[in-house]
């Protein structure tokens, strides 16, 4: 099954390259380019694809005003851009986004961003989204009671930016098992995917062995 990509940049050599890095592998196809935000919420509801990369600064709607309207329609958007300011990510992430991307981070990244996004993962890089949600990281105001300690282990294990394989291999459990985890942990704390997990255990101070 080929996953359908929407490229939204203001410029167009940012769009060229990344349809050429997509394009060229096996199972990913750009079905369309928007230069602007309005564009990219008319093209996604248009063309409806599976993924939708977006630039945080684009004329009209900027990136984060696409990637809230997108999230409520259950679209998934990663962010792709070269602004690497905590308050950006920051906001995309509490905005619905799956995941961001520096421009300048390799072809393999962005490829693996989009594989994950197209089957309800996130890609979550620790290099920057762990220095970003500690900088964000406020004490505890309350333990929740509501996670069982096997959720809480996945629920740290997710926040360091580990995948489904990794947590599996970790806990010495099988991959659906994870997925029944994380899956479980979004409903009871009314998130809507992994990177709010992650946001939510920094924020809580779950992430670093904090509350039980």
């Amino acid at each position: 099954m080929t996953i359908r990509v929407l490229v939204a940049d203001d410029q167009a050599m940012v769009r060229a390259s990344l349809r050429v890095i997509l394009d060229d592998q096996p199972g990913i196809s750009v079905v369309g380019e928007a230069a602007d935000g309005d564009e990219a919420l008319a093209m996604a509801r248009a063309l409806r694809p599976d993924v939708c990369l977006v630039d945080v600064q684009m004329p009209g709607r900027d990136g984060l005003e696409v990637t809230r309207a997108l999230a409520d329609a259950s679209t998934r958007v990663i962010v792709v851009t070269t602004f690497d300011l905590d308050e950006y990510v920051h906001e995309a992430l509490r905005g619905g986004a799956v995941g961001f991307v520096l421009k300048d981070a390799g072809p393999g990244v962005l490829v693996e961003a989009v594989r994950a996004a197209s089957v309800g993962d996130a890609l979550i890089s620790p290099s920057i989204t762990l220095r970003l949600l500690r900088r964000f990281t406020r004490p505890a105001g309350r333990t929740v009671q509501r996670l069982s300690a096997r959720e809480i282990e996945v629920v740290r294990a997710v926040a360091r930016g580990r995948t489904n394989q990794e947590i599996a291999a970790e806990l010495s459990i099988s991959l659906s098992t994870v997925k029944g985890h994380v899956s479980i942990v979004q409903a009871k704390l009314g998130l809507r995917n992994r990177v709010e997990v992650a946001v939510w255990a920094w924020e809580n101070g779950y992430a670093c062995g904090g509350p039980r």
